[in-house]
This record gives structure tokens, C-alpha cells and sequence, in this order.
């Protein structure tokens, strides 16, 4: 039991996790299966190999409670982890918070390449390794992936490709040179490089890019060649799972901290951050726990709080499985703003199933009250966030102010993904007063939703 002034709650080497926590042994309710784009029908492991080593598609569909966590993956691992959770006292004290009312952080931002993506990164260029793949092609919003990738890559030594959303890589120009110094070739999506890319040029030459986007440039670069296989750092099953490190160690340091969660909260864009805090979490909300689980995202990219739960596609020209998610329609086009990681017309089937479950809450956030938000919280903790958790951030402060207001005692926990380090032009435009407000319109989402497949 730490004493009342401890800000910081580490864990040494000896507690890195073992294995993955696989929620689907869990599940209340089944989730339901991913459909095949051209049957309708569900897809077996077969349908997958082409995309992916045999060894992730088993964990895709596993029902084992936990995977244990290879040796080689657990050595990469011990260059971070396990992270350490922070008590926000410098943001408390800013908040003038009463003492019943707290807040705690993961931060993630520890990692080499600066978020929470290696956690799935390394495992994923590790099973790739084994099964003698030499490159791998992916896409990225801005950069936290990608650059998580190359790095992974870089230690496993295989190629990598990675296909970059264009108004990404116009705003965060250090996130490509990190992926170039770890080994990998980085182009802007829409590019020229695919069919995918080059219809949507030929119909929008100005287009700013999506992840739908440049999914189905990485998905058609990994179907046209023999050496290559895909790679995805959110959405998927398996990749959630590899992020509940973050969960496990949290659960572990707040024991430490003697404390006990009220509010749970993380930024969701895809879902791997705010999964890989929550669902270690889940088994305790099943039996009836009280904790509040909120997930937080961009006003102008909102899945969960204005997107359908239907099967939709994950890539915007209709070339990926058919995956039963809250979406906006695999055409949405999202606003160019900041937090990058969070444009994606989908969430996670999984988070989406646990929403539609009711154990869940989401939230929407504007990217200038977020913004303010993570200006208090440099301020205060020193850290610069990335733009995404600043989602997380401002959903947290006003819980806290919430509970000074009404005289509740409440622990609030939040996952701080990565650092915003190599993302100042953010921060620069916001301080400049030029940083604007997006909320997409409602004609322009449901202009979107027609093109959804199915509402089924």
C-alpha cells in the first residue's frame, strides 16, 4: 500500500503479463461471425490466409481464455513494459478536486515509438516471422501504427509498406521519417501505387485520404504479391487482445494504489487503446460491477454515438470481409482533423458488440474542447498528449468536476495512449486560434449509410 503522496505506480519486469486476456471466452452473447464480401456466407480460417499468417487467424476466432504470449514477444515487450499508471495530482490540484474525487492515467507514451501500437505490432511481425513472411503491408492514420510497425519489422527483419492517409502525412511529416528510420517505405494514401488508389484519384484528385482508403491499398498490395501478407493495428479481435497488457497491469497498480475504479475511460477510434484498457476490466462488469466504461470519440468521426450497428465493410472499396460493427458507412469521409488515429468509419465488432449490449457508454468530443483539455493536462503533468487521448482527457476532467460538484467520491482511470511529441503542428494551430471545430453533418453521414451493404 503506497503512501498518500505517490504519483507514479510501476511494476517491475517480473510482473509482465504471460498472456493475452481473450474476452471471447467471456461474451455473455457470441459476437456475430464476419460474412464473406462476395457469399454473404461466414468466413472460415481459409478465407483469411491469404491476408494472414495461420497463427493470428487461430487467435481471430479463438475461445481460449488466455494465449500465452511467446517468449521472443515478452524480450521486444521488456524495452517498455510494464508502463506505469500515474495519479494526476498536478491536474487534481489544477481541478482544486476534492480528495474523494481522483484521477488516474496508463500512459502508454513510454514505448519506443511513443503509443500503445507495439503491444500488437511486435506480436503480429513476430507470428508473421514464423511463418516465413518477408513483408508486410499496412495502412495508417497518422502514424502511431505505421511507425509502431516499422519498428516491429525492423526487429524481426521484414519489409514493410505502409500506405499513410494523406492528410496525415501532409500534417505529421516526423511520423513518416520515423517509419523511413526504421526500415520502411512510406507512400500517401490515396496514391498511385494500387487500382484503389488510383480510382479514387481519378474521381477526386484533391481527396484527402481515409483509413478506408488506404485499408484497400494494403489489402490489394497483399493480394497481388506471393511475399506479402497484411497487417491491421485495430479492429480486429486478435489486435484488441494483444493490447490487454494495458488492463492487466492497470488492475495490478491500482491494487497497489489502493484504489478502485468508478469511471473507465479511453479515446476510441478503432477500438485497440480503449479495448486494451477495458476489457480486462469486463469479467468484473458481467458480474455486476458498477464501474462506468466510457468510450470517447471525435465529433467529427462518431461511430458509435450516430453510426448503425450493421455489417458494413472495412475498407472503403468493398474488399474485406463484411464485419457486424457500428458504422458510418465504409464511404464516409471524415473531416482532416488532428487526431488522426480516430478517423475510421467503424469501430471495433467487438467494442460495437459490448456497446449494442448496454455495457458500455459513448461519448463525442469537439476537437477545440478537447484541445483545451490537453493544454490544462501539459500544464499540469508535463506530458504533451497526442491528439487522440486528448478525447479521453476531456471526458475524465468533467467527470471529475461532475463529482466536485455534486460532493461523490469517484476514481476516475483513463488510458494516456502516447505522447504528442512529434505532433506539434496540432498543438501549434491550436495555440495560433486557427485550430476549427468539425461535426459532420447529418446528410452527409446518411449520404454515407446508403452505401452500407446491409442493415441486417
Amino acid at each position: 500500500m503506497a503512501d498518500d503522496r505517490t504519483t507514479k505506480y510501476v511494476l517491475n519486469e517480473e510482473n509482465l503479463s504471460e498472456a493475452w486476456y481473450n474476452i471471447q471466452a467471456d461474451l455473455p452473447t457470441p459476437m456475430a461471425p464476419p460474412l464473406h464480401p462476395g457469399t454473404g456466407q461466414p468466413i472460415g480460417p481459409g478465407d483469411l490466409a491469404p491476408l494472414f499468417p495461420m497463427d493470428l487467424i487461430l487467435q481471430e476466432v479463438s475461445q481460449e481464455r488466455y494465449i500465452e504470449i511467446p517468449q521472443a514477444v515478452q524480450d521486444v515487450y521488456r524495452l517498455w513494459r510494464p508502463t506505469p499508471l500515474y495519479r494526476a495530482r498536478g491536474l487534481e490540484k489544477s481541478l482544486e478536486l476534492p480528495d474523494r474525487v481522483k484521477i488516474f492515467y496508463k500512459y502508454e507514451g513510454v514505448s519506443p515509438s511513443g503509443s500503445h501500437k507495439p503491444n500488437t505490432a511486435v506480436p503480429q511481425a513476430y507470428y508473421n516471422k514464423i511463418a516465413g513472411v518477408t513483408r508486410i503491408a499496412t495502412e495508417t492514420g497518422a502514424g502511431q501504427w505505421g511507425s509502431s510497425l516499422a519498428m516491429a519489422c525492423a526487429f524481426f527483419g521484414i519489409d514493410l509498406k505502409v500506405y499513410m492517409v494523406k492528410i496525415s502525412y501532409a500534417q505529421k511529416p516526423y511520423r513518416r521519417a520515423m517509419m523511413e528510420t526504421w526500415g520502411a517505405e512510406c507512400v500517401a494514401s490515396p496514391s498511385m501505387d494500387t487500382n484503389a488508389g488510383r480510382a479514387i484519384l481519378d474521381a477526386d484528385p484533391d481527396s484527402t485520404g481515409s483509413l478506408g482508403i488506404a485499408i484497400s491499398e494494403a489489402v490489394e498490395d497483399t493480394a497481388t504479391r506471393e511475399d506479402t501478407k497484411y497487417s491491421l493495428g485495430s479492429v480486429l479481435n486478435h489486435v484488441l487482445m494483444h493490447q490487454t497488457v494495458i488492463g492487466q497491469e492497470a488492475i495490478k497498480q491500482l491494487e497497489m494504489a489502493g484504489a478502485e475504479p468508478d469511471v473507465i475511460i479511453g479515446c476510441a477510434g478503432g477500438g485497440s487503446n480503449f479495448a486494451g484498457l477495458i476489457l480486462p476490466f469486463m469479467p468484473a462488469k458481467f458480474a455486476g460491477g458498477k464501474a462506468r466504461i466510457i468510450a470517447v470519440e471525435p465529433a467529427a468521426c462518431p461511430t458509435l454515438t450516430r453510426g448503425v450497428y450493421t455489417y458494413d465493410f472495412g475498407d472503403t472499396a468493398g474488399m474485406t470481409p463484411l464485419l457486424k460493427m457500428h458504422t458510418l458507412g465504409h464511404t464516409f469521409m471524415p473531416a482532416g482533423i488532428h487526431a488522426g488515429g480516430l478517423r475510421y468509419h467503424g469501430m471495433a465488432p467487438l467494442v460495437s458488440h459490448l456497446f449494442d449490449l448496454g455495457y458500455l457508454e459513448a461519448q463525442s468530443v469537439k476537437q477545440v474542447a478537447a484541445f483545451e483539455a490537453a493544454i490544462m493536462f501539459a500544464r499540469s503533468e508535463g506530458i504533451i498528449p497526442a491528439p487522440e487521448p486528448t478525447h479521453a482527457i476531456r471526458v475524465a476532467i468533467d467527470e471529475a468536476l461532475l463529482a466536485k460538484e455534486s460532493g461523490e467520491a469517484k476514481t476516475i482511470l483513463f488510458n494516456l495512449s502516447g505522447h504528442g511529441s512529434v505532433d506539434m503542428a496540432a498543438y501549434d494551430t491550436y495555440l495560433s486560434g486557427s485550430l476549427q471545430d468539425y461535426e459532420h453533418p447529418a446528410e452527409a453521414i446518411e449520404e454515407a449509410m446508403t452505401h452500407i451493404p446491409s442493415r441486417a
